[in-house]
């Protein structure tokens, strides 16, 4: 895909990698539907990065406005070409004899329901087309239990298999549905797994960690037909070889 020109709708873009795809698909030339909770800052980096975009300060949560920022997109630019589902919370962290429900299911919400409803709203618009990108943000902590990340751990296992589902149910009518597993990336989020003090994660230090840069390159790069090869999988950004593919080596 020629990135030029296509529109790309990302969620959780008012801050890290959802901000950073943000610069750099913008920078690629594509037309861009920004999703996140904070207004503020939506518009803030819409007005950096300038170009085609549209913000929508709502929670991927709420399906209504979901698709009510799908519907809107889609009637400013025709249609979307790249879902990237990228918001996600990791709060609570606690271990389960611990962990508040409300809470627990808070994060399900954002973060199962949340990648849910942005598929359910883009598929109809790129089934009619006939193609579509939808790339989903996922962890390690998608295959491997971690202390205190119970509801994290397995809302990034859903999400995965989502992303799955979707290859298995769409992939013969153009629909590209692939993973990127990203590692441990400098953002806010890695802020509030360190002051939590639980787990090996909370440990590292800020060296240790990629920029938001790598992850986000990684998204475009997935867009690409150098990617064709890994449509179903999940990519992780710990494989050199994908490094190398990417360009960050």
């Amino acid at each position: 895909m020629e990135i030029k020109g296509k529109t790309v709708v990302i969620t959780g873009a008012s801050r890290g990698i959802g901000a950073d795809a943000a610069r750099v698909f913008a920078a690629a030339g594509a037309n861009l539907a920004l999703l996140a909770r904070s207004e503020e800052s939506l518009t803030a980096l819409a007005k950096e990065i300038g170009g085609n975009v549209l913000t929508f300060a709502c929670d991927v949560a709420d399906y209504p406005a979901v698709a009510a920022a799908v519907a809107k997109t889609e009637a400013q630019f025709g249609r979307i070409d790249v879902l990237i589902n990228n918001a996600g919370v990791v709060d609570p962290i606690a271990r389960l004899e611990a962990a508040d429900p409300a809470d627990w299911a808070q994060l399900i919400d954002i973060n199962v329901n949340g990648v849910f409803n942005g598929m359910r709203a883009v598929l109809p618009g790129m089934k009619a087309a006939g193609s579509g990108t939808v790339l989903t943000v996922s962890s390690g902590a998608a295959h491997n239990p971690v202390e205190g990340w119970s509801a994290y751990c397995s809302s990034k296992a859903a999400a995965a298999m989502l992303t799955r589902s979707l290859h298995h149910e769409e992939g013969a009518n153009g629909i590209r549905a692939m993973g990127l597993s990203p590692g441990t990336v400098a953002t806010e989020m890695q802020r509030v797994i360190k002051a939590s003090g639980v787990n090996p994660v909370s440990q590292l230090e800020w060296s240790d960690h990629i920029p938001a840069e790598w992850p986000a390159r990684a998204l475009l790069w997935m867009c690409t037909e150098a990617a064709d090869g890994l449509v179903g999988t999940e990519i992780s950004l710990r494989d050199e070889g994908i490094r190398r593919q990417v360009g960050l080596i």
